[in-house]
């Protein structure tokens, strides 16, 4: 099947990851040209890059930050698809009773901050077509005791912040396209052992 990758210029945050690093080699088997984003895995994302290659180039950034973030972009130059994957899942269970207002807010942060300044600095970049793809979870629709904090930044990825984008590039760029994907439990490096073979 013909996806039209074919020499596309690709950005996937939060390549060094586990998703993430699935994704750009998808990408890259379909022919498209990956910039590889990295926050602290500039070793993994090196090898990937180099793994890939075809243009694939490797960029740090913290994703918090917008001058970083900005500087991100500026280095991966013009850009045909964004899959704002980057995202973290805090590995200790805490239930609201306990949860501290610290731990919330860097939640928030690195899942629905990251994708805010993700999503704004490929928008501000697009002309013509382009594709927006941005990385929920289904604890984002049917919540997770112990990861309310992350439960609710998925949630406004996939509801809120989703549908308000989609309406917004129209009026910009009729022909781009701003979708959403909610994958459930995923093994990799940051979920590893924090769930048994039992429980999934």
């Amino acid at each position: 099947m013909e996806t039209g990758l074919t020499g596309k210029r690709v950005l996937v945050t939060g390549a060094s990851g586990g998703i993430g690093s699935a994704c750009a080699r998808a990408f890259a088997a379909e022919g498209a040209e990956v910039v590889v984003h990295f926050h602290r895995g500039e070793e993994r994302a090196e090898a990937l890059a180099a793994e890939l290659g075809d243009g694939a180039v490797a960029v740090g950034a913290d994703l918090t930050r917008e001058d970083e973030v900005e500087r991100m972009f500026a280095a991966a130059g013009s850009l045909d698809v964004c899959a704002a994957v980057a995202g973290v899942w805090p590995a200790g269970d805490v239930p609201v009773r306990d949860l501290s207002l610290e731990r919330w807010r860097a939640t928030l942060d690195a899942n629905l901050t990251t994708t805010f300044l993700t999503a704004r600095g490929f928008l501000r970049q697009l002309e013509g077509d382009g594709a927006l793809i941005l990385v929920g979870s289904t604890a984002g629709i049917v919540g997770e005791a112990g990861h309310s904090d992350y439960a609710a930044a998925k949630s406004a990825i996939l509801g809120g912040l989703l549908l308000s984008l989609k309406n917004e590039v129209v009026r910009k760029s009729p022909l781009a396209r701003v979708n959403a994907v909610a994958p459930g439990w995923t093994e990799s490096p940051m979920t590893r052992g924090h769930v048994s073979e039992e429980q999934v």
